[in-house]
């Protein structure tokens, strides 16, 4: 009996990916899809949040079948998510982890980005709205279940660019920076609640909306000088998403794992 009690309590500790009902923010097009693909085909149910991506997520959801739903809803805007939990707890689509990856508009091309005398409070606002409002707002609304059930896999999407910012993309950056400090600080505040918040950053994925506009010389220079002689895919980057929700990271919490083929060694 104390054996059996003893691995009930591991499972309540850390369930399956399989058992899971996972909401990726921004997931209608790009990483988004890619992390939400990912989930479902580890049997997790998935809800797919988008913005203004009608569409594409209707058409993500299709694919993947009765165990994926669309969610409209701007995390920028508390009403929204309030109405969106709301509407999931009827559908008995409650989050048990939530990927937040939703970034506002942004292209990653150094010629055309905005030099530090250009730039203007607004720019860093607007990535700071999404990226650090956008996941208080997540916190606020979706971590009371997760309390009560006494467990939680939250996991946010960063960038190795804070480490090394070889192209500095000065108000993506700030935004991203900010949001591994709340990362970490949220996960001091609900790790007594069995709840895990986690970072994972990639590099220059290939390719997403942001990253299309990149020239295809910085690709095969990015190929170059990593170690692993490729640059990390949308696909290599979701997969690895998923640690942070199995059972194998049960005891890892406030953490920044850098998912960019070595480039960045910590």
């Amino acid at each position: 009996h104390k054996f059996i009690n003893i691995r009930i309590i591991i499972f309540l500790m850390s369930l399956p990916i399989k058992d899971q009902t996972v909401l990726i923010t921004g997931a209608g097009r790009g990483l988004g899809s890619e992390i939400a693909k990912s989930f479902y085909h580890e049997g997790a149910k998935i809800i797919i949040n988008y913005r203004r991506s009608y569409k594409q997520a209707k058409s993500l959801a299709d694919s993947l079948g009765v165990n994926a739903i669309i969610a409209q809803g701007d995390i920028r805007n508390k009403d929204d998510l309030i109405q969106m939990n709301k509407n999931l707890c009827n559908a008995d689509m409650i989050p048990t982890t939530i990927i937040h990856n939703a970034i506002n508009d942004y292209k990653f091309n150094g010629d055309q980005r905005k030099k530090i005398n250009e730039l203007e409070w607004l720019d860093l606002q607007n990535q700071i709205e999404t990226s650090q409002k956008g996941f208080l707002n997540i916190l606020n609304v979706f971590t009371k279940n997760m309390m009560k059930k006494e467990f939680g896999r939250i996991v946010t999407i960063g960038t190795n660019l804070f480490q090394n910012p070889v192209v500095p993309y000065h108000e993506y950056i700030t935004g991203k920076a900010g949001l591994l400090s709340l990362t970490r600080t949220s996960a001091i505040e609900l790790g007594k609640f069995n709840i895990t918040v986690n970072m994972i950053s990639g590099g220059l994925l290939k390719i997403t909306d942001a990253s299309e506009s990149t020239p295809e010389n910085v690709f095969d220079y990015i190929s170059s000088i990593t170690p692993l002689k490729k640059v990390t895919t949308t696909k290599d980057f979701a997969d690895a998403v998923l640690f942070f929700a199995s059972p194998w990271s049960r005891a890892v919490t406030g953490q920044n794992l850098v998912v960019d083929g070595g480039l960045v060694l910590n």
